[in-house]
């Protein structure tokens, strides 16, 4: 009885204190509304609605005009008295223009989208519930303008206008997530992040050098997750989200857990989820070349070839996720916000199934190669700071951060007792202090950085028969640190109700230390050290012109650099069969140079058509090309004459594309989108010869018909990409026939490929709703281009999510 009456009690004591939030609803369907942003005139006071709509007006003075804005809702102004007066619940009239989105990731403070030059991609949670993605590289190829390479299920390489891996950069909550070991080729660091902890995904198509620094060539990924919700008033409120999925490809079980306690002062948000995926299944119409007749398996200390009874099925694909993030926020005064964020990620081994596909001899080459469990840690803490006038800014924000990433890989040829064992481990410090202050009509974004990377190294081999280990060359020179030290400054000015100009400049100061002495032992390298000291400057303009509500200008020009990271520098690796990769101490940044233009044509919100170009010159690429140690071409590397390359700094490259995209709003219910993209380009040889750039995806795109009305939401979508022939194939993925199909000469091409789709989501109540998902309907069996893996075959999602 008592403990009855103390919920009942807890209940009604909740239910008073959260009395006085507001809630936004869509005057279209009565639903709520999530993503909402909330302004202050000036722009200096921010909030956002939650996945129920709801949010609070601490921060904003009773009489004060409070801008509403949301991407598919007219922008709406009522002051704090106004909206308690209207019982705390606010209705949006329903709008497909985005020209006055706001945009966090160009400056790290709130811009309007329609006053920024370059293009940006904006995904919210609501988007995410919808799509129901894996992984956070899932997540970022539902966008439709990300291609996404995977080599292993557990995996996922974002690649953006002909760029990929350490030429982009990937944020979280404004920290740089890239570290000193990110690699050339395709990575699978991004599913560390956990897509339903994920309140907002923001991609910069294009170099993001002048904020971000090293690395944001062609792109800048922001990932900001969500934040602690406060109890608007003296008391506690408690909140939560919980969500169930399953999907048929590959056996998915996916469990997700949000709660939120909140004060007045303080709030915590703890998120929580756990997936388990089994083999993956792919299509049944389509090359056989991608087919699964066979794997290894170790029986009595023996290695045998089994033959796979479901060639279909991928076997060795399958591994389990989990991840947690604590979030704690303290707001003492609408002048401070501070909030500290703790998250931790980790998978299970997981196989890299391109490398077990791999043929030597006419046998298949590794009887094993898998991954270690892929940890990262991360702890930040940042305080934000409001001066109303104050003579150096007006907002500023500082932050504190350390990461620890880990990684292993281990390997082993097939009828080999060797196993070959690498761990990596890198600690990421880094010190930001970013602030803003408005003169008129003009913003200013100012800050400073610094990160310091250091990174731990060992290898090993394993003798599998007699457990015997023994000391082995390290993947990165043990020990070895990255630093970068940097300032930058930028500004948008609104010159006159049309035109609106943004540009900045940034100076970056790069130091590298490395010792080669441990792996001297193993390669007579004729160098022992490594000390780089280097610095960049770049640069960025741009404006955008709106001569009238039907059309959008953009322009832009930006220049952006990569300094050489460890993995550059130092790293030793079979990069594909028989081939070695060994360090290089003499590099330098390579540089790129962009300009785009962009045209919006919005006819009365009912067609919109987004229009785009852009050209990309890399001076001093980065690339990978056959080297020499001590005049030696070949080198013994794991037991293998093996032919040596090195990173260099050698010529140039050049990338090109278009990117269209249409939205047509038949009525506030029906609705249709596409988007299409093509990238080109090339890379100057030693020989002075031009071969394709290696990232450029083949053209690829996506076409919704969508309809939402009262409860329902119903998405029919094609998915489809270009063919690649042998020709239009990099070198080095020439080189990988195992990863493609063959073409009627027996060369390796990557073929065309389309899905067609069908989703449905149904609201119950306004804190319950049902999802499902049909994924490649006519069951098509593809691989995504430079891909190691097929993607699935139909493929059914069901997912449950209830909001408390």
């Amino acid at each position: 009885m008592l403990r009855t009456l103390l919920f009942l009690f807890l209940i009604g004591f909740s239910h008073l204190l959260t009395a006085q939030q507001i809630q936004v609803f869509s005057q279209s369907d009565d639903q709520v509304v999530s993503g909402v942003a909330l302004y202050s005139l000036d722009r200096l006071k921010i909030a956002t609605t939650n996945l129920k709509g709801q949010t609070d007006l601490q921060e904003f003075d009773t009489e004060e005009p409070i801008l509403f804005t949301h991407i598919a809702h007219q922008d709406t102004t009522l002051t704090k008295k106004e909206i308690l007066a209207n019982g705390s619940v606010v209705y949006l009239k329903e709008d497909e223009s985005a020209l006055d989105e706001i945009v966090l990731s160009v400056s790290k403070f709130g811009q309007q989208k329609r006053d920024i030059p370059q293009q940006i991609i904006s995904l919210t949670s609501e988007e995410i519930l919808f799509r129901n993605p894996q992984t956070a590289a899932d997540l970022l190829q539902n966008s439709g303008q990300v291609f996404v390479q995977k080599s292993q299920l557990g995996g996922g390489s974002p690649m953006i206008r002909g760029f990929s891996t350490s030429r982009l950069l990937t944020v979280v909550d404004g920290v740089r997530f890239n570290t000193a070991i990110f690699r050339g080729g395709n990575i699978q660091n991004v599913i560390s992040i956990d897509p339903l902890s994920i309140d907002r995904t923001e991609v910069i198509l294009g170099p993001g050098s002048v904020v971000y620094g090293s690395d944001a060539i062609g792109g800048v990924i922001s990932f900001y997750t969500k934040k602690p919700a406060f109890s608007f008033e003296e008391g506690m409120s408690f909140s939560g989200e919980a969500l169930a999925r399953y999907s048929t490809a590959n056996q998915e079980k996916t469990g997700h857990l949000e709660l939120n306690f909140g004060m007045k002062e303080w709030a915590f948000l703890t998120s929580i989820s756990y997936s388990d995926f089994d083999d993956l299944k792919m299509g049944s119409h389509g090359p056989d070349d991608y087919l699964r007749p066979e794997y290894v398996q170790t029986v009595n200390g023996e290695d045998v070839i089994v033959k796979n009874d479901d060639p279909e099925k991928q076997v060795s694909t399958g591994y389990d996720q989990f991840g947690l993030m604590q979030k704690i926020r303290y707001m003492p005064s609408k002048s401070w916000d501070f909030d500290l964020a703790l998250t931790y990620s980790a998978t299970s081994d997981y196989d890299r199934y391109d490398r077990l596909i791999q043929e030597a001899e006419g046998n298949l080459r590794y009887a094993e190669w898998y991954y270690g469990p892929q940890r990262w840690f991360s702890g930040r803490f940042s305080a934000n700071h409001h001066l109303d006038d104050a003579l150096l800014f007006d907002d500023s924000q500082l932050t504190l951060a350390y990461q620890q990433f880990e990684e292993s890989r281990n390997n082993r040829r097939f009828n080999e007792v060797e196993l070959y064992q690498n761990d990596e481990q890198v600690d990421a410090f880094s010190v930001n202090l970013d602030l803003t202050k408005k003169i008129d009509r003009t913003n200013i974004f100012y800050g400073l950085e610094y990160v310091y990377n250091l990174v731990g190294s060992s290898g090993w081999v394993t003798d599998i028969s007699t457990g015997q280990t023994t000391a082995d060359a390290t993947r990165y020179p043990d020990g070895s640190s990255w630093q970068s030290i940097a300032a930058y400054a930028s500004m948008q000015s609104d010159l006159g109700p049309e035109v609106s100009f943004q540009g900045g400049l940034r100076y970056n100061h790069i130091l590298i230390d490395a010792s080669f002495e441990e792996n001297n032992a193993f390669f007579d390298f004729p160098f022992s050290n490594v000390d780089i000291n280097t610095g960049a400057l770049t640069g960025s303009a741009g404006i955008t012109w709106v001569p009238n509500e039907k059309i959008q200008w953009k322009l832009n020009f930006g220049t952006a650099f990569r300094a050489p990271n460890i993995d550059d520098v130092g790293k030793v690796f079979d990069s594909e069969p028989g081939s070695v990769v060994v360090p290089n101490p003499d590099l330098q940044p390579e540089y790129a140079y962009n300009g785009e233009i962009g045209v919006l044509f919005n006819f009365g919100n009912i067609v919109r058509l987004d229009l785009g170009t852009y050209y990309t010159i890399l001076d001093d690429a980065l690339v990978r090309r056959d080297f020499t140690i001590n005049g030696q071409s070949e080198i013994i590397y794991q037991g293998e004459l093996s032919n040596v390359q090195a990173i260099q700094n050698a010529g140039r490259a050049e990338v090109y594309g278009f990117e269209a995209g249409v939205e047509v709003n038949f009525s506030p219910q029906w609705q249709l989108t596409s988007q299409y993209n093509i990238t080109d380009g090339f890379t100057e040889e030693a020989d002075g010869s031009e071969v394709p750039v290696r990232h450029a995806a083949p053209p690829f795109g996506n076409t919704h018909l969508k309809y939402k009305r009262s409860k329902w939401s119903l998405d029919a979508f094609a998915e489809y990409n270009g063919q690649f022939n042998f020709e239009d194939l990099a070198p080095s993925q020439q080189n990988n026939p195992f990863l493609y199909a063959k073409d009627e000469n027996g060369n390796p091409f990557s073929p065309s490929w389309y899905t067609l789709n069908f989703g449905a989501q149904y609201a119950i109540t306004k804190d319950l709703q049902l999802t499902a998902l049909l994924e490649n309907i006519t069951d098509q069996r593809y691989r995504p281009y430079a891909s190691g893996i097929a993607a699935p075959g139909t493929n059914l999602i069901l997912s449950a999510n209830y909001v408390f």
